[in-house]
């Protein structure tokens, strides 16, 4: 029998999606990094990704593997102070400095033990910031566990349709019913379709790895909520060219 739709408002209301600089702007600066972040700004990205640990002091940094590297050795970051990583690496205290206050941040969380830093530094920084931060993680339990005491940010559950076991439908009044917030898949497992599904849900659809033009055409006439590129500026043009061809 077919899940009963609940009657929500879906939530693509936004008039064109999110473009999250993946990693700063990663085409074109090392990633993880200001110098990356600054740049995704400068590009026109309205939203910034970053992948998020913990150091063994507790302080939330940005970095894609969790490992240091000094010469041919590699140790976790988890095994260092935050005053003796390497300079490149920021905190996550670092890019709230430094963005405006209403920019959407989309955090890929690596180390399940950073959910509650990430949302005391958040909640600190600014408190309506909360519900701008995306939190990001492929476990729907662990996400689903903490839905409670991260009332106030957006859970993520980044997935793909081969891991939804009982289809979408049903993933999608799951998700619904542990009060998580968006769906993030890579872009060849979404069509419109499955997009107005989640919507009918109350849930956002997120596409990430969008890199070339006529893939980030593709999600946009989809009407995804929300982009994930290494390439900012690209989004920038397609979301442009499509605003000007339907003036």
């Amino acid at each position: 029998m077919a899940t009963s739709l609940p009657a929500v408002t879906p939530p693509s209301a936004a008039k064109t999606p999110i473009n999250f600089a993946h990693r700063g702007a990663r085409a074109y600066a090392p990633e993880n990094t200001m110098e990356a972040f600054r740049l995704a700004l400068k590009l026109g990205a309205d939203g910034l990704e970053s992948d998020v640990w913990l150091t063994r002091d507790g302080i939330a940094v940005l970095d894609h593997d969790g490992v240091v590297r000094r010469g041919l050795r590699s140790r976790p970051l988890s095994d260092f102070d935050a005053a003796d990583l390497p300079p490149h690496i920021p905190r996550l205290a670092d890019l709230l400095a430094e963005i405006p206050p209403d920019l959407p941040v989309s955090l890929d969380v690596k180390d399940v033990e950073a959910f509650d830093a990430v949302a005391i530094e958040c909640r600190a920084w600014r408190p309506a910031f909360a519900a701008r931060t995306f939190l990001c993680h492929p476990d729907f339990g662990v996400l689903a566990a903490r839905r409670s005491a991260l009332h106030d940010l957006k859970l993520v559950h980044s997935t793909r349709l081969a891991k939804m076991a009982q289809g979408p439908e049903r993933h999608a009044a799951r998700m619904r019913e542990s009060g998580l917030d968006v769906v993030n898949m890579p872009y060849p497992e979404w069509n419109g379709g499955l997009v107005a599904l989640f919507g009918r849900f109350g849930l956002r659809s997120f596409a990430w790895d969008c890199q070339h033009v006529q893939q980030i055409r593709a999600v946009v006439a989809m009407k995804v909520d929300a982009i994930y590129s290494d390439w900012p500026d690209r989004v920038v043009d397609v979301i442009s060219a499509r605003a000007t061809s339907s003036d």
